[in-house]
């Protein structure tokens, strides 16, 4: 089996399956983490559960940016631009949806 990190989600002990989902790391580029540093707290806890839920399930608000490569993360009025492959989530910014918010790099 490769180095990858695996989570289960759930087992049924009746049937004897588990249910196994890969789990990306995240990793906050320095201009991420004080983005995120700066953000109040219930508004840094909502990003946090965000990234991590889309890190365990692939489930969120997630669409491709047009125009150049990457993604954005909509977590209410926040998004979380970022970069992902097989393993890994990059964080590139995060902060409060702005008519500026996407065209920082």
């Amino acid at each position: 089996m490769n180095a990858q990190k695996l989570a289960i989600l759930s087992l049924d002990l009746r049937a004897s399956v588990a249910i196994i989902s890969l789990v990306k790391t995240i990793i906050l580029t320095l201009s991420a983490a004080k983005d995120i540093d700066s953000l109040p707290r219930d508004a840094r806890e909502q990003v946090e559960a965000g990234l991590h839920r889309y890190a365990m399930t692939g489930q969120g608000d997630v669409k491709a940016l047009q125009g150049r490569g990457g993604y954005r993360l909509r977590l209410g009025s926040y998004r979380v631009i970022f970069d992902e492959d097989a393993t890994t989530i990059l964080a590139i910014y995060i902060g409060r949806r702005a008519t500026t918010t996407y065209k920082r790099s």
